[in-house]
């Protein structure tokens, strides 16, 4: 028998299986106090894991680990949420402290190596999978393996710049298409002055008369702000509260900024597919976290939609998007393809 473990920023996650299916004998799932730090984490895995090797005959373990990692040397380079993981040999303690076999890979890796496995990929080749949550990443398997290139970042779609005017750092797919992307451009649209579609003053082939152009504005604007008044309900009055969540349930409910938001969003991360389907030719485009979950109507049909605007267009056709099937013991199922 196998163990995966996946350790987060929130939770920590201790899966026995043989990584054939997506079947485990035994799952314990624990929250992370982010007060103790790494050391807290460990103190975890060595308890949780010592009773699942001996209760299981466990014989190697996978680790999946959220944050940046260096796989070859089996070392964790460091977590954007719990400190104390800085330039740490994971795989190292872990075999001198539970005395099996390690192996160790970044989290998105490890999920798509599982969907591609075990999952919406199976039977694809190349299989590109995306999370989109409070953050957007992703991982790129070929030939049934993950594929790493050279250095320490692969698939980072959400760290592509959306256009030559996108020269920070910080301006970044992710910093729009993410969960957190989400809830901050609704958080604009309450703060901010009322902009226009331009949609709205477009007549077909002929241009609005100015009365009937003051008449859409007046219109759109009366629109617009009953439709923030009630995004600003959603979230008790308070723009901080505001999140992808209360947007998206604002969308299924008709609010029509709500809609706003989340289709430059998924125009903006359909625009990053399509330059990674432009590279890579993958047969399927796997998307999980929690953003996917908003669903087809406002989430995968524009997504899609977008996808099909900007990719190369002899390769429109060639590949399906599709959500992704292993639910939260993904990178669990993923740290155990990746110890078999």
């Amino acid at each position: 028998m196998l163990l995966g473990i996946e350790i987060g920023g929130t939770k920590l996650q201790l899966g026995v299986g043989r990584g054939e299916r997506p079947e485990l004998a035994e799952l314990l799932r624990f929250d992370v106090d982010p007060a103790r730090g790494a050391a807290g984490i460990r103190a975890q895995i060595e308890q949780a894991a010592s009773r699942l090797i001996k209760r299981h005959g466990v014989t190697r373990i996978g680790c999946g680990f959220g944050g940046p990692v260096d796989a070859a040397a089996g070392r964790v380079i460091k977590s954007h949420q719990i400190d104390g993981w800085e330039d740490f040999p994971l795989v190292d303690w872990t075999q001198k402290t539970l005395h099996v076999p390690a192996v160790l890979g970044n989290d998105a890796d490890l999920a798509a190596l599982a969907e591609a496995h075990l999952g919406a990929g199976a039977g694809a080749d190349p299989v590109l999978y995306i999370t989109v949550g409070t953050g957007i990443g992703g991982g790129l398997v070929i030939g049934g393996r993950s594929y790493q290139g050279h250095g320490r970042a692969v698939a980072e779609i959400g760290h592509l710049r959306p256009g030559l005017h996108a020269d920070r750092s910080d301006q970044t797919v992710e910093s729009i298409a993410s969960g957190w992307g989400i809830a901050a451009a609704a958080q604009a649209y309450l703060a901010g002055p009322i902009s226009h579609q331009l949609g709205a003053f477009r007549g077909g082939s002929h241009p609005l008369k100015p009365e009937k152009v003051r008449q859409h504005l007046i219109e759109t604007e009366a629109v617009q702000e009953e439709h923030i008044a009630d995004l600003l309900r959603r979230c008790d009055g308070d723009p901080d509260l505001m999140t992808a969540k209360v947007v998206a349930e604002g969308a299924a409910d008709g609010n029509l900024v709500a809609r706003d938001v989340l289709h430059h969003a998924c125009q903006v991360l359909g625009w990053a597919i399509a330059q990674a389907i432009t590279l890579v030719s993958p047969e399927a485009i796997v998307i999980g976290g929690g953003v996917s979950l908003i669903g087809e109507e406002h989430f995968f049909r524009p997504l899609r939609a977008a996808v099909d605007r900007y990719v190369f267009p002899p390769l429109g056709g060639s590949f399906r998007i599709v959500p992704a099937k292993l639910g939260e013991e993904m990178v669990v199922y993923g740290a155990l393809a990746l110890a078999r």
